[in-house]
């Protein structure tokens, strides 16, 4: 496939999933609510994690930003739900490396998977925050989940 026409297909799912907003509304039960916000730009993301053990049974939220945030959470709750948090650690873990090599890294589409998109805006200075958004506010809503089951489990 030539890059010009990987780069319409990589437009075409963020555009899909700026539409379409997989998972978007908050919703309960939930272990851990975050809120994040980008200082760049404005964008702002309000998230939810359910866990079950250590399953990522749901993921919810609502947003406030541009095509790229929205995209991004979208495509993220997609690619962590049902999965185990240490299943999810590497994908996880792509994504940051992918947005923060600012295009110098080549993605992992096995690992990956839709969310290799945002290989053009980990290029962009400026759009790499909002990316990253979503992505932050899970590991932070993760985290805190984790920690309270934990302290539920010591009482």
């Amino acid at each position: 496939m030539s890059t010009a026409s990987l780069d319409s297909l990589y437009q075409d799912i963020i555009l899909d999933h700026a539409k379409r907003k997989l998972n978007s509304g908050l919703r309960e039960p939930y272990e851990a609510e975050v809120h994040h916000v980008n200082p760049t730009c404005g964008d702002e993301i309000t998230l939810r994690v359910h866990l079950d053990g250590d399953v990522v049974k749901d993921i919810s939220y609502e947003n406030l930003g541009c095509s790229i945030s929205s995209a991004s959470v979208s495509v993220m709750t997609e690619l962590l739900v049902g999965k185990t948090l240490e299943e999810v650690e590497p994908i996880h873990a792509a994504f940051l490396e992918m947005m923060r090599g600012k295009g110098q890294v080549e993605p992992d589409e096995d690992v990956l998977e839709d969310a290799v998109a945002f290989a053009g805006a980990a290029k962009l200075t400026a759009r790499i925050k909002c990316a990253l958004l979503g992505w932050m506010a899970f590991q932070d809503a993760s985290a805190q989940a984790q920690s309270d089951t934990q302290k539920e489990t010591d009482k």
